[in-house]
């Protein structure tokens, strides 16, 4: 079964690091309303679009969601 984003996302936590991704991911976690179950670029998106307000950049983003990929194949 494939994990979520949210799921690989949170393998990437670090509260030490100053790495983008690290820091998307530690705020993340503490994003009551992320899409946890969402595997689904488009929804993880629109959502930090509208509400990633703590997301430096759509960049970072992009990087981790192809991080992600890469770890599912």
């Amino acid at each position: 079964m494939r994990r979520s984003f949210y799921q690989y996302l949170m393998t990437q936590r670090n509260a030490e690091s100053y790495e983008p991704v690290a820091q998307f991911a530690n705020n993340a976690f503490l994003d009551q309303a992320f899409p946890k179950q969402s595997q689904n670029f488009d929804d993880v998106s629109r959502y930090l679009e509208l509400n990633g307000n703590y997301l430096q950049s759509m960049d970072v983003f992009d990087e981790a969601w192809h991080m992600y990929q890469e770890s599912e194949l």
